[in-house]
């Protein structure tokens, strides 16, 4: 009987150094499982006698008991103390704002989310989007939309060109996104309706150049397409993206070796306090240029002038998306500033449309 004394001292004092439940449960085994200490016990009494078993049952069945009990009052210990732990390291300042789920956590950038704001609208009449590749061929690029020989946009201070291959041509980043129209003209055959978004390149940096800027263009080649057609389009194309009611345009002589006649297009606008307001004042902002394709340009494509004439448009998306939503520097696009995008981003989920919003 001082045996089973003596264990029960020494077990209840184990279960009371128990630091955490892992250390219990070590306790626990030693003791009550198969090769547990007070289990050896308890295997001893099928061996004796019925006046033995009568003495020394009792005593250790309440060795077991009190062993039990004494490891389920510490393990509750246990877990209320490890409760109140991660309760006071994990205390919540409920004046803190709720947190986004992490869907909303991100933010698409401006750049994105006008060309979607762009797609939605011209798809909304009609356009198709067509891409080509960034690195394209002199043909492509000057040649087929009219460009002369010796022209200034061929020049290195404004084309970033690759080395020569060996036959002495070079390819080059594209200058604009007209490379776009020629491929979409030498593919398709009229009517032809698209608008072409893309990254360009030119040999530019400061506050509103950088070398890599996009870019977006339009082309609609049919047999009965006029300016009075042009017109219509960027109209509501301006309603609609600067989100006004009506807008004031008007169209100003250019030129331009891919278009004949050539016109810049200014809109109406208002100058307050550093911001510009669309639809209203007596200002004007120039916003993009256009034209009826030249004759040439549908030569080199493959196409009849006396059957087919067209028109196009293009725009710079960085400038277009900085007039919109305020923004004064366009470098500010590419330095990659978290803080900057949580501000002039937008929510990943809240895709543009005409019907909801563009913008919202």
């Amino acid at each position: 009987m001082s045996d089973i004394a003596k264990l029960e001292s020494e077990l209840l004092t184990a279960i009371g150094a128990a630091k955490d439940e892992a250390a219990l449960e070590a306790v626990r085994v030693s003791a009550l499982g198969k090769s547990g200490s007070v289990s050896a016990l308890l295997k001893t009494l099928g061996a004796m006698t019925p006046d033995e078993r009568k003495e020394k049952g009792p005593a250790i069945n309440g060795l077991k008991d009190r062993v039990g009990a004494a490891i389920a009052s510490a393990k509750e210990s246990l877990a209320t103390a490890a409760l109140d732990a991660r309760i006071a390291s994990e205390t919540v300042d409920v004046t803190l704002p709720v947190r986004e789920p992490q869907a909303e956590t991100g933010r698409i950038h401006p750049i994105s989310q006008v060309i979607d704001e762009l797609t939605a609208i011209f798809a909304d009449m009609g356009f198709a989007v067509a891409e080509g590749p960034d690195i394209e061929t002199d043909d492509y690029n000057f040649t087929k939309l009219n460009f002369p020989e010796g022209h200034p946009a061929r020049d290195m201070h404004d084309t970033f060109y690759f080395p020569p291959k060996p036959d002495g041509s070079r390819l080059l980043l594209r200058t604009h996104t007209s490379p776009v129209q020629v491929r979409t003209m030498l593919t398709k055959q009229p009517p032809i309706r698209v608008i072409c978004p893309g990254r360009t390149y030119r040999s530019d940096s400061d506050q509103t150049h950088t070398p890599m800027f996009h870019q977006v263009e339009g082309l609609v080649i049919d047999k009965g397409s006029h300016l009075g057609h042009l017109k219509w389009i960027l109209e509501e194309f301006c309603k609609a993206f600067f989100e006004v009611d009506s807008v004031k345009m008007r169209f100003r002589p250019s030129f331009f070796p891919f278009t004949e006649p050539s016109m810049e297009v200014d809109i109406q606008c208002r100058r307050d306090k550093g911001e510009i307001r669309f639809g209203e004042g007596n200002d004007w902002l120039e916003i993009l240029g256009c034209g009826m394709v030249h004759p040439n340009v549908l030569k080199n494509c493959g196409l009849d002038p006396d059957v087919y004439q067209g028109f196009a448009w293009g725009m710079g998306i960085d400038r277009i998306a900085m007039l919109k939503y305020g923004i004064n520097d366009l470098r500010a696009f590419f330095e990659a500033d978290v803080r900057w995008l949580n501000h002039y981003g937008f929510r990943p989920l809240d895709f543009p449309t005409l019907a909801g919003g563009l913008s919202t």
